[in-house]
């Protein structure tokens, strides 16, 4: 089922879980990720990259995956991830599969950022969707994996500032986390992280959660983290699929082999990473909900 974007973070903030929020380049990933959440009986988000609205593909693609997620049997939202223009904005929003945007101003001075959010809140508004935002600036490419060292961090003060201004529904940390391959060893900035929690009421997410142990991430989440981004392990593991089977399956010219194959790699990549985003609690929470 398609949901409000906010309603599924409330849901995962009261049962002290995170939303596990996934890159889809196609359908074959979100079926992936969708029979996943479907088998834990979990929420989830799929992400969808600036690269991929500005294609010519998206007036096909976002509403092939806003039908996924409607016949899904558990709560489903889209998202236009790290959204630097408005425009495209209104290009996914039109579609009525969009739920939300990161209008991601992080490389703006404050308030500049603020004035970018404030006009997507707006747009989004129009269509029924709502913004997360962006402060400090978490580094790397959303598309293409490389060793990336931390942008600069949030800060607490700035943070609380640009969410009373832009009424925004979730805010994207930086802490020390990147998107893509880590350069050296993660460090996250756990101090940092508690006292942005301690001055902001809305949900937190993390971006670039790929390349973290699994402790850090069950630490985030524990400091109040409410949705993670995962990207590069999708890709990789769809890589690794191809090398492993194209040959084999190239016999024949298996298609739908192929596809089955890659959808069964996603669907295992989101099944571990929505184990460690959920409390024990989880799945009975959504049973109350519904």
């Amino acid at each position: 089922m398609l949901v409000p974007f906010r309603e599924i973070l409330d849901e995962r903030r009261v049962c002290g879980s995170a939303v596990g929020s996934f890159t889809c380049y196609d359908v074959t990933t979100a079926c992936g990720v969708i029979h996943a959440a479907e088998a834990r009986n979990d929420p989830a988000i799929l992400l969808v990259s600036e690269a991929t609205v500005r294609s010519r593909d998206a007036r096909l693609l976002l509403p092939a995956l806003g039908a996924a997620a409607r016949a899904a049997r558990v709560p489903v939202c889209i998202q236009f991830d790290h959204a630097t223009s408005l425009d495209l904005m209104g290009v996914a929003l039109a579609t009525g599969s969009v739920g939300a945007v990161l209008a991601d101003g992080s490389r703006l001075p404050l308030e500049e950022n603020i004035e970018f959010a404030r006009a997507a809140s707006d747009l989004a508004s129009q269509h029924g969707a709502e913004i997360e935002v962006e402060l400090g600036h978490v580094e790397g490419g959303e598309d293409v994996a490389a060793a990336t060292a931390a942008g600069k961090l949030t800060d607490p003060v700035e943070a609380a500032h640009l969410v009373q201004k832009t009424g925004a529904a979730c805010l994207a940390v930086s802490i020390g986390n990147v998107h893509g391959a880590y350069a050296s060893e993660p460090s996250l900035d756990w101090d940092l992280l508690a006292a942005i929690r301690s001055v902001i009421a809305i949900p937190l997410s993390l971006h670039g959660a790929s390349g973290l142990p699994d402790a850090d991430v069950r630490r985030a989440v524990a400091f109040g983290i409410t949705k993670v981004n995962v990207n590069s392990e999708i890709r990789e593991r769809t890589f690794g699929v191809l090398a492993d089977r194209l040959c084999d399956l190239s016999v024949g010219w298996r298609v739908f082999d192929l596809n089955a194959q890659l959808v069964a790699a996603v669907e295992e990549v989101a099944a571990t990473k929505l184990e460690l985003l959920s409390a024990p609690t989880a799945g009975a929470a959504l049973d109350r909900r519904a």
